[in-house]
């Protein structure tokens, strides 16, 4: 039998709720709970995706660690873009989505398809630019995503290039 879910103020840490007579403890101090419908949708966007924040210095002050959800809707692509600093890692939840970036380890720029299904993972390194695919025509593609950041740096992009050649 599972346990029931937590509410504000139970759990792990019951004597950090909010009282009247009391302040909240520090963000940093306690376990948090970020229900699925608690996601925070004022974060950085890319055209044909919609991104969720669960874990960030806004949420629950996380300092080094942003995570979340993106949904990409049927038969839509996300403009081209890479994520500054941040290491990103993703995991495929639902749909087929497809990972673009341009290989120029050959000499003339390659572009490459990453093709996954539910369960799989993608790494993808700072600074690479890439986008992101949703093929199917009728199923919206969820994936969560960690970066090694607090916040969700999105750098839009006028197109995709490769790593190492000029912006121009």
């Amino acid at each position: 039998m599972s346990e029931p879910l937590t509410t504000p103020g139970e759990g792990f840490h019951p004597h950090l709720h909010d009282a009247p007579d009391r302040s909240a403890a520090p963000l940093r101090s306690r376990v948090h709970h970020i229900r699925a419908d608690a996601l925070d949708g004022d974060t950085a966007q890319t055209g044909g995706m919609r991104r969720f924040a669960a874990v960030s210095g806004k949420t629950v002050g996380a300092e080094k660690l942003w995570m979340g959800q993106t949904h990409v809707a049927p038969a839509t692509s996300s403009s081209d873009h890479h994520h500054g600093e941040s290491e990103t890692a993703i995991h495929v939840v639902s749909g087929h989505p497809e990972f673009v970036f341009l290989d120029d380890s050959g000499g003339e720029p390659e572009e490459v398809r990453l093709r996954t299904s539910p369960g799989d993972y993608i790494f993808v390194p700072p600074f690479v630019p890439h986008r992101e695919e949703n093929p199917d025509p009728t199923a919206e593609a969820v994936v969560v995503i960690a970066r090694s950041t607090q916040e969700a740096i999105v750098v839009n992009l006028p197109r995709l290039y490769a790593l190492g050649a000029p912006e121009a």
